[in-house]
């Protein structure tokens, strides 16, 4: 699979390892089934470092995803194409409304400019997964503007992590997929870590 190909769909599918103690490992998927990353989360690190490889093998990083600082409060997590060393956006933990109603988060351009948000789908089931049913699958948006690009939704499976990424509503492919991977990815992590 050539570099930029893995970029091209408008489906893909999220996948953590079951039963990893240290550390987790993801993979994604196109709609074929075909492995188009691999998704390393090491752990005890104090701050997050997220490597994204091309295969399982690990011959090539593609990704990176970085934690700028220990304190997770208000995060914000850089993303680099890791052949160019080029940053491609951040994502910045909206602080108090992240940590007692929905998860939500700034997606910043190359130079920390705001270009849109990650936000739970709906106030009232985010509040009931907080608080009652942790085991309910999260929902979210991905959103340039208003306008919504890119659909992150858990799959219901009580013992493996699954997320589908929709990009169907992006038709003129104006999001760097990238940043919506990254996105996912970081999510599940995350979630990984609090679950």
């Amino acid at each position: 699979m050539t570099d930029l190909s893995r970029y091209q769909h408008n489906h893909y599918l999220l996948r953590r390892q079951w039963g990893k103690l240290f550390g987790a490992n993801f993979r994604l998927y196109d709609p074929s089934g075909q492995l188009v990353m691999f998704v390393q989360q090491k752990a005890f690190k104090l701050r997050e470092d997220i490597r994204v490889y091309s295969d399982e093998a690990r011959t090539q990083e593609v990704l990176n995803i970085k934690a700028r600082q220990i304190v997770d409060f208000a995060a914000a997590y850089d993303v680099v194409d890791s052949a160019s060393g080029v940053k491609l956006g951040a994502f910045r933990r909206k602080g108090w409304s992240s940590s007692f109603a929905r998860d939500h988060w700034e997606i910043l351009g190359p130079a920390d400019e705001p270009i849109g948000q990650v936000i739970e789908d709906s106030l009232a089931l985010a509040l009931v997964r907080k608080y009652a049913f942790k085991f309910l699958p999260q929902s979210f948006d991905i959103l340039l503007g208003e306008q919504k690009i890119c659909d992150l939704r858990q799959r219901w499976n009580p013992f493996l992590y699954m997320m589908d990424v929709d990009y169907s509503a992006d038709g003129t492919g104006q999001f760097d997929r990238r940043i919506g991977l990254a996105a996912a990815i970081l999510i599940a992590a995350i979630e990984g870590r609090q679950g």
